[in-house]
C-alpha cells in the first residue's frame, strides 16, 4: 500500500528526524475499538496517520499545525453500498459526498463492465484512485435483466479480472440468485472464484423466507442489504448474515428499521451498517452518509453506534480497517471535524491527508477523470413513423415506482394520438445500435406526457414513452442531438431535460446543477400525471428482471416468474 520510502519517512517523524506535514493538537476523537471519545494529538505524514497520543513531535517546523478544541473528530464515512451512476457519475458524486464526510465508496461495477470492457474500465478506476477519496468496487456476475449475450459479456474470465483486483472487495450484488439456488454452472463457478480470491458475497433478497436465506448462505453469500421489516433484519441476522439498512429514494426504511431494533432492545448495532442504496441526485439534496447517520440519532441510536454504522463496521466487515475507520497508526488521514456529536455534517473534512473542506468552506472541485474514455452515445440511425406500430394485446401496468404487471390492452392501436381521458401510452425500448426494438404500452405512467425519450437505461439501450408517436419521435431526435439523455417534449418544443453526454448515461454536470434538472424535469412529469416517486427508477428498472412480474428487454417483452418471452423483439 505505500512504498518501503514512504514507509521510512514516516518512521522518521516518529523518531524526530522529520516532521510530520499536520499535526491536529487537542484533539477529541471517536477510537473504533474502545468505543469511546479520546483526547489527544494526531501526527499525519502524506495521506497517513504515523501516532495518535498525547505526545507531540520532537521536529514540527513546516508542518501545519491546528487546535481542534472544541471539536469532535470521526472517522470518514463510508457508503457501503453505491450505485455511482444514477444520472451523476463516480467522480461528481464523490467530489459531493466528500464535502459532506463521505470519504469511501464500496461502487457496483456495473455501468462500467457493459459499456466499456475491462480495459478501459480498469484505467478510468486507476484514475479515480487518484482522487484524495477511497475507492472500492463491486464485480457483477449478472446483468439483472435479460441481455442477447449474458453469457458471452458476463464470462469468468471477463469476472476472474475484475476479482484479482485488491480494490474489489465483494461479488454481487445477486440479482440472479435464483440462477445460483438452481444450480446454474456460470453463477456458481462466478461465486466460487470471489470466495476463492475472498471477497464477500452481496445478497439481494427482498422478501427471503427464512428457508431461503439458510439456502443462500450455504452457497456462500455473506451479507444482505433488502431487510424492509424490523423482523427480516433478525432472521438476516439469525442466519449469520451481515445486515446493510437501507434508506434510499424509493425504499426509505431506515427510520423505521432502527425504531425496530431499539423497540426490541437489540444490541446488534456492531453488525449494522447503513446505505442509500443509489438514490437518485435529489435524494442527497441533504445529504450522503451523514444523512443516514442523522436518521440514526433522531431515531435515537447512541451517537457512537451511529457514526460506527457509517465506518468501522463497513470497514471491519470488508477486511479494510487497516486503512479505513479507525483514527489510529497506519491508517488513512481521513477525518470528519464536528462542531457537535449529534450533527454529522462536518465542519471539516480531511480525505487521504488532503482538505475536502476547510471551517465550512469547501476546496476546489475534483477533476482527474479522462471520461472521453467512455465512447459517445452517438446512433447512426433514424427512426421511422411506420416503426411506432403498436399491435400486441399484452402491454406493462406499473404498482408503483418499479414493480409492473401484465395487463390486457383493448385501445385502438392504429390511431396516432392516445386520448389524454385515459393513463396508457405508448411504450418501444430500441438497442443503442439500432438493431431491434420492443413496442408495447404501458399504463399509470402518466396520462399527459406526449412525447419522453431516455438514453439512460439499465443497459443503455433507448426508451420511448408517450401519447403521441411524432412527439415521441422528436423527443428520440433531440436525444440524439445531445448525445444522450432524458427529454420531456410538449406541444413541438422542449418541456425539460437532463443531457447525459457521457456515454448517454452520465451528466457531466456537477451535483448541485444535477439535482436542479432532475428535480425540474420530476416536477414537470409530475404535472403531466406521474403519481409515484422516483421516476429515474422507472426508467432504470424497466428492464429489469429481478422485479416483477413482466419486463422489455432486450429479448422482447418478458415474463419474469415464467422465465418467458411473451412478445419477441423486433428486428429492424
Amino acid at each position: 500500500m505505500w512504498e518501503q520510502h514512504e514507509i521510512q519517512q514516516q518512521i522518521g517523524v516518529i523518531n524526530g528526524k522529520i516532521a510530520p506535514d499536520l499535526i491536529i493538537q487537542n484533539a477529541t476523537y471517536l477510537h473504533s475499538i474502545f468505543k469511546k471519545w479520546v483526547t489527544g494529538n494526531i501526527w499525519i505524514k502524506g495521506d497517513r496517520i504515523v501516532y495518535v497520543g498525547g505526545r507531540m513531535p520532537a521536529m514540527t517546523e513546516g508542518a501545519e499545525i491546528v487546535d481542534a478544541t472544541d471539536k469532535k473528530i470521526v472517522p470518514g464515512y463510508i457508503e457501503a453500498h453505491v450505485h455511482p451512476f444514477q444520472l451523476y457519475n463516480p467522480e461528481t458524486f464523490a467530489d459531493y459526498a466528500g464535502k459532506l464526510g463521505t470519504t469511501t465508496f464500496l461502487s457496483d461495477n456495473l455501468t462500467f463492465f457493459l459499456l466499456l470492457g475491462n480495459e478501459r474500465a480498469f484505467k478510468l478506476i486507476d484514475q479515480l484512485n487518484e482522487l484524495p477519496f477511497s475507492f472500492y468496487w463491486w464485480a457483477r456476475f449478472d446483468s439483472q435483466t435479460v441481455l442477447q449475450n449474458e453469457q458471452e459479456v458476463f464470462n469468468l474470465d471477463a469476472i476472474g479480472e475484475w476479482l484479482k483486483r485488491k480494490d474489489v472487495l465483494m461479488g454481487g450484488e445477486l440479482t440472479g440468485w435464483p440462477r445460483l439456488m438452481n444450480g446454474d454452472p456460470d453463477l456458481t463457478a462466478a461465486v466460487a472464484r470471489a470466495k476463492q480470491e475472498g471477497k464477500k458475497i452481496e445478497g439481494h433478497f427482498p422478501g427471503a423466507s427464512e428457508r431461503t436465506l439458510a439456502r443462500m448462505k450455504l452457497l456462500g453469500v455473506d451479507g444482505d442489504h433488502e431487510a424492509m421489516t424490523t423482523e427480516e433484519v433478525e432472521t438476516r441476522l439469525l442466519q449469520g448474515y451481515a445486515v446493510t439498512l437501507r434508506h434510499s429514494s424509493i425504499r426509505p426504511d431506515l427510520p423505521d428499521l432502527l425504531k425496530g431494533v431499539l423497540d426490541k432492545e437489540l444490541d446488534v448495532f456492531d453488525h449494522l451498517m447503513m446505505t442509500t442504496d443509489g438514490s437518485t441526485p435529489s435524494f442527497h439534496i441533504d445529504g450522503v452518509m451523514d444523512k443516514c447517520i442523522q436518521v440514526a440519532l433522531d431515531a435515537g441510536v447512541e451517537p457512537i453506534d451511529a457514526y460506527l454504522m457509517a465506518s468501522y463496521n463497513v470497514a471491519r466487515y470488508y477486511g479494510v480497517d487497516d486503512k479505513h475507520g479507525i483514527i489510529a497508526t497506519g491508517r488513512y488521514a481521513t477525518l470528519n471535524f464536528l462542531e457537535r456529536e449529534t450533527n454529522p455534517v462536518p465542519s471539516d473534512v480531511l480525505s487521504k491527508g488532503k482538505w475536502l473542506k476547510r471551517e465550512n468552506a469547501s476546496t476546489a472541485r475534483f477533476k482527474q477523470v479522462d471520461w472521453s474514455l467512455v465512447p459517445d452515445f452517438d446512433p447512426d440511425f433514424d427512426l421511422d413513423e411506420k416503426e411506432f406500430d403498436f399491435k400486441d394485446a399484452v402491454g406493462i401496468e406499473m404498482v408503483n415506482d418499479v414493480i409492473t404487471k401484465p395487463y390486457e390492452v383493448t385501445l385502438d392501436a392504429s390511431m396516432d394520438k392516445l386520448s389524454y381521458e385515459h393513463d396508457e401510452s405508448f411504450l418501444m425500448l430500441i438497442d443503442r445500435n439500432g438493431k431491434w426494438r420492443v413496442n408495447t404500452f404501458i399504463k399509470g405512467f402518466a396520462d399527459r406526457v406526449q412525447g419522453f425519450a431516455s438514453s439512460y437505461s439499465n443497459t443503455g439501450d433507448i426508451i420511448l414513452i408517450g401519447k403521441d408517436k411524432k412527439a415521441m419521435l422528436l423527443a428520440f431526435r433531440e436525444m440524439k442531438r445531445l448525445k444522450g439523455g432524458m427529454v420531456l417534449i410538449e406541444d413541438g418544443g422542449v418541456a425539460a431535460s437532463i443531457p447525459l453526454p457521457i456515454g448517454g448515461g452520465l451528466s457531466a454536470e456537477h451535483m448541485d446543477v444535477l439535482i436542479e434538472q432532475e428535480s425540474a424535469l420530476k416536477r414537470a412529469l409530475a404535472e403531466r400525471g406521474y403519481k409515484y416517486g422516483d421516476a429515474v427508477y422507472t426508467f432504470l428498472f424497466l428492464q429489469s428482471t429481478h422485479l416483477p412480474y413482466i419486463r422489455a428487454t432486450q429479448v422482447g417483452l418478458y415474463q419474469v416468474m415464467k422465465n418467458e418471452v411473451i412478445i419477441p423483439a423486433t428486428e429492424r
